[in-house]
């Protein structure tokens, strides 16, 4: 791995309460030009929170947004691997020479490679509980946004919230049932955040979609209902796309559009 430090500043981070006296980075800095959006959320997100959050980052990744996360289980992994690891940028609260937590070193080395990692503290610093703070208002100033899809009400996830409205930043969740997501219901009780109710609606509200064409040469393809695997030699991850966002879907070896 190549550690080096970011010289030029990073214009969103001057919203941080102090900018970082160093920043150090893994990975493509060319992400920092991009749109970006912070998704956080639980270590152990239940099912629906996993699905959406997978969708959300996916999505905004497909149009164009850079996702920005903080590599630790639950929601975190799951943001960075729906945005996919080139178009991620994870912080870290700990020195880059340290891949925490282990359980997702593998997603970090992908992300290290393809995408780009960064950190406030220099090569040694170990895992320290008051280094994450540090880190998750990094994140928070970021991102463009703050997406919440599940948080309990006393987690690091609702301390990134205090930063996001330091900050003025607007914050969206996921809606939860009674019982469920004590933290972001809380929110939404409040008044302090918006519920993202169609994950579509979300992404185009923010002018990342831009409309179809009229003519879509692959869902011009799946007309005729193509095996699957022709699909996948001919089109390659569009057809992985498409399935995802549920453009088409696959039965008995074959593709039918929905």
């Amino acid at each position: 791995m190549i550690i080096k430090e970011v010289t030029c500043k990073v214009p969103e981070l001057m919203a941080m309460k102090t900018y970082p006296l160093a920043l150090y980075s893994i990975g493509n800095v060319e992400l920092l030009q991009k749109r970006k959006i912070a998704i956080i959320g639980s270590r152990n997100p239940i099912h629906y929170a996993m699905h959406g959050t997978q969708e959300l980052a996916q999505k905004l990744s497909l149009a164009g947004v850079c996702i920005v996360s903080g590599g630790a289980m639950g929601v975190d992994a799951l943001a960075h691997r729906g945005a996919g690891v080139s178009n991620t940028i994870m912080v870290a609260g700990t020195g880059l020479d340290i891949r925490y937590p282990r359980i997702n070193q593998n997603l970090i080395k992908d992300i290290e490679a393809q995408g780009l990692v960064l950190s406030q503290f220099k090569e040694g610093s170990p895992s320290m509980k008051w280094n994450f703070p540090l880190r998750n208002e990094l994140i928070v100033a970021l991102g463009e946004v703050l997406i919440v899809t599940q948080a309990d009400l006393k987690s690091g996830s609702m301390h990134s919230i205090t930063f996001a409205r330091k900050m003025g930043k607007k914050i969206y969740v996921l809606p939860h049932r009674s019982g469920e997501s004590e933290g972001t219901n809380m929110l939404l009780s409040k008044g302090l955040a918006t519920p993202i109710y169609d994950i579509d609606a979300f992404v185009k509200g923010f002018g990342f979609i831009q409309e179809e064409k009229e003519e879509d040469s692959f869902l011009t393809y799946c007309k005729c209902n193509p095996l699957y695997s022709e699909a996948i030699a001919k089109f390659g991850a569009q057809v992985f796309e498409y399935e995802f966002v549920g453009k088409i879907v696959v039965e008995n070896g074959r593709i039918r559009r929905t």
